[in-house]
């Protein structure tokens, strides 16, 4: 008894000294204008996220929510943070008091009235006298809507989901089919096609028994479910609802209750999200001013929210082979366009727990389609975006040491991938021409070619290391031909024909996307230029040399142009042509130091840095996309970035704070320290690693899991 109440002390003294890091987490960060972040709670890498929806088709409402909004619609199971595409959304339900018929269900909720916190939402319904409440497992989401002396009743939603257009509002879910028997639940399925063809299983619980007071009328031909208005009788106790999605069965959504909450206690649910939130938001531990501290903390909040483990929580029958979380996590909403540059290689620092788990999900996905996966959403791929991006993270992560996982059979799927013609690529013509002709590839033919000579570069990497020596040599010829879409005369990338012809009339400023056609992916010439990640001197010496190159980098930084009349709208935070709010301009910077010239990386960086990323619903200046955008500032802020993101070696900047500390595995820690870090003193003089310089400026990976002490000293 004695030691046990010892232990207990013990514990209790640890906890009130551990610092509670969700306290300097904006959760509404990023809610407003283009971020499409939202505000439902979440579990890091969670497969639930539970909020509130204001809008559910456009551009403005990919994530969900907008912050200007004044009405709620209803509160939904799952979301993804901060793309620029609208899925998900799934299984929507609206408390209300007063008469089941309505002509609108939406209602007021005051902003004073809400809160969120990671893990948690709170608003107060204005129209309905109900205070919402929102928290989560990993896979459950619970929701507390207590009344003020009225019966709660509830609108049921089922196929309300986040779309792309209006238009399409009912045209999503092509079949559907739901069991109402049990007078505490409703279980179902739906399949639906929007972004993503995808099916979801789903079960949905409460907290007393209702009877189906209104089945309403179908608002389309096209609509496949009812919506209902669930009656739970005159008590005016507060109602508590629990769902859990599964891409495999009904039996799975029910296990993961079973496992992670078989109860009702909403506030557990909710100290527990938030006990996993601190464990994961104190990997990094900062010395900052109240401001910058928060905008840090949401950062990491907004990269560890994806991808998000899927895998139903308990054992059930499973059509995807998708077994316990636990034991074999399925990762999806992994939007590696964006998340290969930064966002990967930051959880091979801070969270190599799911590193395993991600690299083994990438071949479920090619064990479903015969090829590694693009853009992953709810189980499936929607092929979305451009390169074939889970061969950098793969070969990343085998590169630096992991083990979870067997090289030969992703190597071979890796070989495939890239050289066997699928729904994304011919590579025909890319190994017949040395490039993608913008008459064969009729958009985005200069982006793929870089893009995919990139993961060309790392299949080389993995060839070689695992010594398939011919393989590698192919690989490597590919990597080069980045070489055929660089004009000499023009010193920029530049599309041709399948003749060698450049395109003519060229225009560098006139941005491209696969929705209006020219050759770059939501870019132009100039921010694509510099996209040669793996060959840094081989672009800096077609470009003339150091002097050239540089010289021409500041261009990049002073030029306006128009963009043309094509799809911008993804291209935003710009300084000059460097486009911030878009992932493809994220190591442009980090180029100077790797040309000599550390001190105008070191003024730019913090420019960035300071300006578009603020503390507030305004506070992305572009999409945050899956974690992205977060990862680049707590990179800069370090003071290193992963401009080849496939190896593990980082490219010092300058760093942004006076002290950070990473709490590694095995109880090691890595400290960057910035002596003499002031608005005037920005620049680095030197750095030492553990008290001896550090060579060519460059970090290994290998050198901050050994753990130690980065020291800069700014002039």
């Amino acid at each position: 008894m004695k030691k046990a109440l010892l232990a207990a002390l013990l514990l209790t003294a640890a906890c009130a000294r551990s610092v509670d890091y969700t306290q300097y987490v904006n959760v509404f960060a990023g809610t407003d204008g283009a971020g499409h972040c939202h505000p439902c709670a979440t579990t890091p890498f969670g497969a639930i996220q539970a909020g509130p929806q204001t809008g559910n088709f456009g551009w403005d409402w990919c994530g969900g929510y907008q912050w200007a909004d004044t009405l709620i619609q209803g509160f939904t199971q799952n979301r993804i943070s901060g793309t620029g595409s609208s899925e998900l959304g799934d299984l929507m339900m609206q408390p209300f008091t007063g008469e089941a018929l309505r002509d609108d269900y939406r209602s007021r909720f005051a902003k004073d009235g809400e809160t969120a916190s990671p893990g948690y939402y709170r608003c107060h319904l204005d129209d309905f006298g109900i205070t919402a409440e929102v928290s989560c497992t990993p896979h459950v989401a619970i929701h507390r809507y207590s009344p003020e002396g009225a019966p709660v009743k509830l609108l049921l939603d089922l196929q309300s989901a986040q779309i792309g257009s209006e238009q399409r509002m009912f045209h999503r879910v092509t079949e559907a089919w739901q069991d109402w028997s049990d007078s505490t639940r409703v279980t179902g399925f739906t399949h639906s096609k929007a972004w993503n063809d995808r099916v979801i299983w789903y079960d949905i619980e409460f907290s007393r028994p209702y009877t189906v007071a209104a089945v309403l009328p179908l608002r389309d031909t096209a609509e496949r479910i009812a919506r209902r208005v669930l009656d739970f009788g005159p008590s005016t106790e507060p109602l508590l609802v629990k769902a859990a999605i599964s891409v495999s069965s009904v039996e799975g959504a029910r296990g993961s209750i079973a496992a992670e909450l078989p109860g009702w206690d909403f506030d557990a649910v909710r100290e527990k999200a938030k006990q996993a939130w601190n464990e994961h938001l104190g990997r990094i531990d900062i010395d900052a001013d109240p401001v910058h501290r928060r905008i840090f903390y949401t950062a990491m909040y907004h990269l560890m929210q994806h991808p998000g483990n899927i895998a139903d929580a308990g054992p059930a029958a499973d059509k995807l082979d998708i077994a316990d979380s636990a034991q074999a996590p399925f990762y999806s909403t992994m939007s590696l366009w964006d998340t290969f540059r930064a966002a990967h290689p930051l959880f091979t620092i801070l969270c190599p727990e799911i590193v395993d788990g991600v690299v083994n999900s990438c071949m479920r996905y090619y064990a479903q389609q015969g090829f590694l996966p693009i853009w992953t959403l709810g189980g499936t791929d929607n092929y979305g975006m451009i390169g074939n991006h889970s061969v950098p993270v793969i070969v990343d992560a085998w590169m630096k040491g992991f083990k979870g996982f067997d090289p030969e059979t992703l190597y071979q799927a890796i070989r495939r991938s890239l050289t066997e013609d699928h729904i994304k690529y011919d590579w025909g013509a890319y190994d017949r021409c040395g490039y993608f002709p913008d008459d064969v590839t009729l958009v985005e033919s200069v982006s793929r070619t870089l893009e995919c000579s990139f993961d060309d570069w790392c299949a080389a990497r993995m060839a070689e290391g695992l010594g398939h020596t011919e393989d590698a040599a192919f690989f490597d010829k590919r990597a080069g031909y980045w070489h055929n879409v660089f004009d000499p005369e023009l010193k920029l990338m530049r599309a041709r024909d399948s003749q060698g012809r450049w395109e003519t009339p060229f225009d560098p400023f006139k941005v491209g996307h696969w929705k209006t056609g020219g050759a770059f992916t939501e870019g132009n010439s100039w921010q694509y230029t510099w996209h040669v990640l793996q060959d840094v001197p081989g672009l800096i010496e077609a470009m003339g040399g150091r002097e050239a190159f540089v010289t021409k980098l500041d261009s990049l930084f002073t030029l306006t142009g128009d963009l043309g009349s094509g799809e911008t709208v993804d291209v935003s935070g710009l300084v000059g042509q460097y486009a911030h709010g878009n992932e493809p301009s994220h190591h442009v910077i980090y180029l100077y130091t790797l040309a000599g010239s550390p001190d105008k990386a070191a003024e730019l960086l913090h420019e960035v840095w300071e300006s578009q990323y603020k503390d507030g619903p305004d506070g992305l200046s572009g999409n945050d996309d899956c974690g992205q955008m977060s990862a680049w500032y707590i990179f800069t802020a370090l003071g290193f970035y992963p401009v080849n993101p496939c190896g593990g070696q980082y490219v010092i900047g300058a760093p942004q704070l006076p002290r950070m500390t990473l709490k590694l595995p095995g109880g090691k820690s890595f400290t960057v320290l910035a002596k003499g870090l002031s608005p005037e003193r920005r620049h680095v003089a030197s750095v030492r690693l553990n008290g001896k310089p550090l060579d060519k400026w460059t970090l290994l990976h290998e050198d901050i899991l050994k753990g130690g002490t980065l020291e800069f000293t700014m002039q």
